[in-house]
């Protein structure tokens, strides 16, 4: 097991109450958990955009089918990336709209180019990529 650092973080009162309170509903144990996951969050956010490691993750899309090819582009992109996707679910949330993960596992230089590409295709409303390395 790593050896553990300790330091010290001056907020402001009504900061750290406010952290506090989240961090109670959220059910952590203290205040030392959720500042390391809300580091190791803060360092994967970064990292995977770096193209510097390998990482894993998932990339949120929304997106309208109605629209002139979006989904046949989607899918073609996903065949490009085939090597980095271990699957995805697809949602119809309504009649125009459809709602896509993609779960990903691979470099974060090949996960960058498969979100810019979801990024270009015209009449993808949203793309949300969340990815972690292991920190």
């Amino acid at each position: 097991m790593e050896r553990l650092a300790r330091f010290g973080v001056s907020l402001p009162e009504s900061l750290l109450e406010e952290f506090d309170s989240r961090i109670e509903s959220a059910g952590y144990k203290n205040r030392s958990d959720a500042l390391r996951n809300l580091i190791r969050d803060y360092i994967a956010e970064s990292v995977w955009e770096k193209g510097t490691e390998s990482v894993y993750g998932t990339v949120t899309i929304t997106y309208d089918h109605h629209s002139h090819d979006t989904a046949q582009e989607l899918t073609a992109l996903q065949h490009d990336f085939g090597h980095i996707i271990i699957c995805s679910t697809h949602v119809h949330v309504d009649h125009d709209h459809c709602f896509e993960v993609v779960l990903l596992r691979g470099s974060s230089e090949d996960v960058k180019r498969f979100v810019e590409g979801i990024s270009g295709i015209k009449y993808v409303h949203s793309t949300k990529p969340v990815f972690t390395v292991l920190v």
